[in-house]
């Protein structure tokens, strides 16, 4: 069974996986899996960015996104006279079957599914199965130019896939699989502000909500810490410096965060 397997540390935000997406389908057919795409309104392989913090530490995320081919297709299950699952694992919609089939675009919870109005047709990702009949990549993994989005076999990414995650709903079997992706941070700065300069060395401790401890780490040179790859939630910031006064700080974490200044008192 096939799998792709997207890793973020890796990912530079060139959107080519998206660009050549469009370059191999607009205005080519390739039957049996797919007529050609629209030239505008279908993204089979669409890159999402989101802008973690703020000033002064900001953070961009890229994420490319397409067709799970999950190995419980909600589509399948819509249309199962017109979607099927390749052996290999590629989900396919049937473009001659699936004719009419616009139910089959509110079927699919990831938005992968697009209705082409002008040939009346639920169209997505096919894994580029023309290709890979061909024994080859898909184009988006044979452009990436960092090795951040590859395809191949299950069992040989089999050490990967267990650091990994996927997007959606995991009892839905998604076969796209993503690496490191760095969720969000929580970042500031300690100082004196009696001698108006950084604190390095100090302790930050981030603890939950119930007061546990979750994670430890000094301030650098200039007195900056951060915190990555934490999920949303209830958060404590706990502060403590020789010298100083022990300074703490509730944080509702709904997004990646720079809290700002903590000055320390003597």
């Amino acid at each position: 069974m096939k799998v792709f397997v997207f890793d973020a540390a890796r990912c530079n935000g060139c959107c080519g996986c998206q660009i050549v997406c469009k370059d191999e389908h607009c205005g080519n057919d390739w039957m049996p899996y797919a007529k050609p795409q629209p030239m505008t309104g279908h993204f089979w392989c669409k890159v999402d960015q989101v802008v973690h913090g703020q000033a002064p530490v900001v953070k961009i995320e890229y994420t490319p996104r397409m067709c799970n081919h999950c190995d419980n297709a909600p589509c399948i299950a819509a249309a199962p006279d017109a979607v099927y699952k390749r052996e290999d694992g590629l989900v396919i919609i049937d473009p001659e079957k699936a004719a009419g089939h616009a139910e089959l675009v509110d079927a699919c919870p990831y938005g992968a599914i697009y209705f082409n109005e002008e040939l009346s047709l639920p169209q997505k990702c096919t894994g580029c199965a023309h290709l890979v009949d061909a024994g080859e990549l898909p184009r988006c993994v044979d452009y990436c130019a960092t090795g951040a989005l590859r395809f191949g076999d299950e069992e040989d990414f089999a050490d990967e896939i267990a650091q990994a995650e996927v997007l959606g709903d995991p009892a839905l079997g998604p076969r796209v699989y993503y690496l490191n992706r760095p969720h969000l941070f929580l970042a500031g700065n300690v100082w004196d502000p009696d001698a108006n300069e950084n604190i390095e060395g100090a302790v930050v401790t981030l603890l939950d909500a119930e007061g546990a401890i979750l994670s430890k780490q000094e301030t650098d040179d200039f007195g900056d810490f951060n915190f990555k790859r934490i999920d949303a939630g209830g958060y404590r910031l706990r502060i403590e410096a020789e010298g100083f006064k022990t300074a703490e700080r509730e944080v509702d974490l709904q997004e990646s965060l720079y809290v700002g200044d903590f000055p320390l008192q003597r």
